[in-house]
């Protein structure tokens, strides 16, 4: 039996340091192969086009065109659709999460992120799933908290099923596909077939704006008004 094919993944820092520690460490990692680098937003998403990577590595910051810009010319391309982002930034939370998750981001990230929780992001964000670190998911949530659903421009959930809407409440919620076949008492994979219908009815890139979708169209109210986090199954970077 052949190998798997490995993590194809490009770096997109304007950060000469940033992008040789990225790329040390990637390299070090068998099923992970770097397809290039780039130094500026325009031209990571010329190398996004041409190479097509599992995964973008990009910085929110950057020059000629930032990552927020680059990272929403790659989800409307239709070519591009494999390609999953993670965006990494030295900020906390602004302005930038909410701008790159609607964008199409898959995961948002500190670049303090320790190394091995780097590498972690790559593949989930491969898989498909959504990723925030911690600190992230409960300021994030605690925004959501301070401002009313935004019906207005929320996509039409009553074209979900009741199982549909339950699963992207959960899922809202940081349950990961085990966890909410647990709750529902259901198979893993019909949790993730529910999970995979609901995204494609809502539009939904991938998870993480399958979050997004269920707060602003009120499907899901967070539970504290202090903004104190999600509810109990969130465990590491991903999940969101």
């Amino acid at each position: 039996m052949s190998a798997p094919r490995p993590l194809r993944v490009a770096i997109i820092d304007d950060q000469a340091l940033m992008r040789a520690g990225f790329r040390a460490l990637l390299d070090a990692e068998e099923d992970i192969e770097i397809v290039g680098e780039a130094a500026d937003g325009r031209a990571g998403l010329d190398l996004v086009r041409e190479h097509i990577p599992d995964v973008a590595l990009l910085d929110i910051t950057m020059p000629v065109m930032t990552g927020i810009e680059a990272t929403r010319e790659i989800a409307a391309d239709p070519l591009l659709a494999p390609v999953r982002v993670v965006i990494l930034t030295n900020y906390g939370l602004d302005s930038y999460v909410f701008e790159a998750l609607r964008a199409g981001a898959a995961g948002f990230l500190l670049k303090d992120t320790e190394p091995a929780e780097l590498l972690r992001a790559i593949r989930v964000a491969a898989d498909g799933d959504a990723l925030l670190s911690p600190a992230i998911t409960r300021r994030l949530i605690g925004e959501f908290v301070a401002r009313p659903p935004d019906r207005s421009t929320a996509p039409g959930l009553e074209a979900l099923t009741r199982r549909e809407r339950e699963v992207t409440a959960l899922a809202a919620r940081g349950l990961s596909n085990e966890e909410i076949a647990v709750h529902m008492v259901v198979s893993p994979f019909t949790a993730k077939t529910h999970v995979s219908r609901a995204m494609i009815k809502l539009g939904a890139r991938d998870r993480a704006q399958l979050v997004v979708f269920a707060y602003e169209s009120g499907l899901v109210e967070p539970r504290s008004r202090g903004g104190e986090g999600p509810a109990p199954g969130r465990r590491g970077p991903h999940g969101a």
